[in-house]
Protein backbone atom coordinates (compact mmCIF):
# COMPACT_ATOMS: atom_id res chain seq x y z
CA UNK A 1 0.00 0.00 0.00
CA UNK A 2 1.14 3.18 -0.93
CA UNK A 3 0.22 6.25 1.09
CA UNK A 4 0.43 9.93 0.36
CA UNK A 5 0.30 12.62 3.35
CA UNK A 6 -1.15 15.94 3.03
CA UNK A 7 0.95 18.96 3.19
CA UNK A 8 -0.92 19.69 6.80
CA UNK A 9 0.47 16.52 8.81
CA UNK A 10 4.15 16.66 6.65
CA UNK A 11 6.35 14.13 9.03
CA UNK A 12 3.50 11.18 9.14
CA UNK A 13 4.97 9.82 6.23
CA UNK A 14 8.52 9.08 8.24
CA UNK A 15 5.99 7.88 10.99
CA UNK A 16 4.29 5.17 8.47
CA UNK A 17 7.86 3.97 6.91
CA UNK A 18 8.95 3.04 10.15
CA UNK A 19 5.71 1.16 10.58
CA UNK A 20 6.85 -0.93 7.73
CA UNK A 21 4.17 1.82 5.32
CA UNK A 22 5.50 2.78 1.76
CA UNK A 23 4.34 6.70 2.89
CA UNK A 24 5.26 9.90 0.89
CA UNK A 25 4.75 13.50 1.73
CA UNK A 26 3.45 15.97 -0.16
CA UNK A 27 5.42 18.60 1.60
CA UNK A 28 8.81 16.74 0.40
CA UNK A 29 7.63 15.68 -2.95
CA UNK A 30 7.06 19.70 -4.10
CA UNK A 31 10.61 20.51 -2.29
CA UNK A 32 11.78 17.54 -4.49
CA UNK A 33 10.06 19.32 -7.89
CA UNK A 34 6.71 18.36 -7.73
CA UNK A 35 4.29 20.31 -8.79
CA UNK A 36 1.46 19.21 -6.12
CA UNK A 37 0.58 23.34 -5.90
CA UNK A 38 -3.43 22.80 -5.96
CA UNK A 39 -5.91 19.90 -4.46
CA UNK A 40 -6.25 18.60 -8.11
CA UNK A 41 -2.91 17.96 -8.35
CA UNK A 42 -2.40 16.20 -5.36
CA UNK A 43 -5.41 13.73 -6.15
CA UNK A 44 -4.33 13.43 -9.32
CA UNK A 45 -0.96 12.32 -8.10
CA UNK A 46 -2.54 9.58 -5.54
CA UNK A 47 -4.32 8.83 -8.49
CA UNK A 48 -1.86 8.27 -11.04
CA UNK A 49 0.39 6.48 -8.42
CA UNK A 50 -1.86 4.00 -6.89
CA UNK A 51 -1.72 5.70 -3.46
CA UNK A 52 -4.45 6.64 -0.91
CA UNK A 53 -4.79 10.16 0.42
CA UNK A 54 -4.49 10.84 3.72
CA UNK A 55 -5.76 14.15 4.52
CA UNK A 56 -7.94 16.97 6.68
CA UNK A 57 -9.40 18.79 3.71
CA UNK A 58 -12.88 18.06 3.40
CA UNK A 59 -12.81 19.35 -0.25
CA UNK A 60 -10.42 16.88 -1.27
CA UNK A 61 -11.92 13.60 0.68
CA UNK A 62 -14.99 14.34 -1.11
CA UNK A 63 -13.37 14.48 -4.32
CA UNK A 64 -11.49 11.56 -3.72
CA UNK A 65 -15.46 10.11 -2.47
CA UNK A 66 -16.98 11.11 -5.82
CA UNK A 67 -14.19 9.42 -7.87
CA UNK A 68 -13.85 6.25 -5.84
CA UNK A 69 -9.88 7.11 -4.97
CA UNK A 70 -9.18 5.67 -1.53
CA UNK A 71 -8.19 8.43 1.01
CA UNK A 72 -8.86 8.90 4.94
CA UNK A 73 -10.58 11.96 5.83
CA UNK A 74 -9.18 13.55 9.30
CA UNK A 75 -11.98 16.08 9.46
CA UNK A 76 -13.77 17.32 12.78
CA UNK A 77 -15.88 14.61 13.15
CA UNK A 78 -13.53 11.91 12.45
CA UNK A 79 -11.32 13.46 15.31
CA UNK A 80 -14.29 13.77 17.42
CA UNK A 81 -14.98 9.99 17.22
CA UNK A 82 -11.69 9.49 18.70
CA UNK A 83 -12.05 11.62 21.67
CA UNK A 84 -15.34 10.10 22.44
CA UNK A 85 -13.95 6.47 22.79
CA UNK A 86 -10.78 7.90 24.04
CA UNK A 87 -12.89 8.99 26.76
CA UNK A 88 -14.61 6.08 27.17
CA UNK A 89 -11.32 4.35 28.86
CA UNK A 90 -11.91 6.68 31.80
Amino acid sequence: MRILIDEMDDGWDEKLRELGYEAYSVKKLRMGGHKLRTDYSVINYAKENKMVLVTRDTESGQACAENNLPYVLLDNNEIFKIVVESLKKF
